[in-house]
């Protein structure tokens, strides 16, 4: 008789026994969520409208802990090496993505080192210019840069920013040479724009809505994949002559890799459960977010595929990585 194997039987059936328990008791205190942001941020705003009605869901309560620095780093890292317990998480955004293209090395892989649960929310980017810009749209704008190419620029919150890569991608699909000019913050870019020192720029709607509506800017396109719910008058920029131009900010769960797959799909569940509330819905939309959600497996696939997208535009821009 091969004790050794009917003792590892024994191991592997009562493990199998006690992981449903395990997660069944999950969680048995307060939940964790580190944003790489700071207060009052697109993530740090959707953050906090799921983390209530999540708390309630699972019985317990959910804290949003800001971390922010070197490009949301920083909160990443600390996720990545946390226990796999289901107590430390973490809401990560576009700029995830973008980090892991513009960053020469990171203390932790942006893909291998996490569990993703769900994307939960997407906001729109809009090329905005300032309000005498002689283009009322992306067809005008390519058209004037073809003509006299060098003599646009764009701005962006800063090198390596989301914003700034998004620019270059246009660039690069739209095949037009535009100078790229770095601001610190979108206040700065805002500015520069009314001020007249930049043509247009690639900014969060929510960001720029209100010098719109002022007539103090113009929106040119938006970049999401469909027209957007609070602008649907303005087209994307494929529609307008860009076919396939795509980009938008995005706003997903995580755990450190090696959590446990039982409180991962809890997880996943009740926050479906969550961004189904029509409440919920109500006040991401206040806050310049539509829900989008996605499984474990489509939010993993979503990381490699933005990492690749970035890391491609980074290349072909010939920016130098930090």
């Amino acid at each position: 008789m091969n004790f050794a194997r009917i003792a590892f039987a024994g191991v592997a059936a009562l493990t199998a026994q006690l992981a449903p328990a395990a997660a069944q008791e999950w969680p048995q205190r307060p939940i964790r969520v580190l944003v790489g942001f700071g207060a009052g941020g697109g993530t740090d705003i959707v953050a906090r409208v799921v983390a209530q009605p999540l708390g309630e869901l699972l019985g317990q309560t959910v804290v949003i802990e800001n971390k922010p620095g070197a490009g949301s780093t920083i909160a990443s890292d600390a996720v990545a090496k946390a226990d796999k317990d289901g107590y430390t998480a973490s809401m990560l955004s576009a700029g995830h993505t973008v980090s892991a293209a513009m960053l020469k090395s990171l203390p932790f892989d942006p893909v291998k080192d996490f569990a993703p649960v769900a994307l939960v929310g997407t906001s729109a980017f809009v090329i905005v210019a300032r309000k005498d810009f002689p283009a009322s749209d992306i067809k005008g704008l390519v058209a004037i840069a073809k003509k006299d190419p060098g003599k646009l620029n764009f701005a962006s919150v800063g090198l390596g920013s989301t914003q700034h890569f998004a620019g270059e991608l246009l660039k690069q699909m739209a095949g037009i040479d535009v100078k790229h000019i770095p601001y610190r913050g979108t206040p700065a870019v805002v500015t520069a724009l009314r001020a007249n020192e930049v043509d247009y720029a690639v900014e969060l709607v929510h960001a720029v809505i209100g010098q719109v509506n002022a007539g103090e800017l113009k929106i040119l396109a938006v970049a999401s994949p469909k027209r957007w719910p609070s602008i649907p008058n303005v087209p994307t920029v494929a529609e307008s002559g860009v076919p396939g131009y795509e980009v938008a900010t995005w706003y997903g769960w995580v755990y450190p890799a090696g959590t446990p797959k039982a409180i991962i799909d809890k997880t996943s569940k009740a926050l479906k459960t969550v961004l189904d509330r029509p409440a919920v819905k109500e006040q991401l939309s206040k806050a310049g977010a539509e829900v989008r959600f996605s499984t474990p497996a489509e939010f993993t696939k979503h990381l490699g595929d933005e990492i690749a997208k970035w890391k491609s535009v980074r290349d072909k821009a010939g920016i130098a990585t930090n």
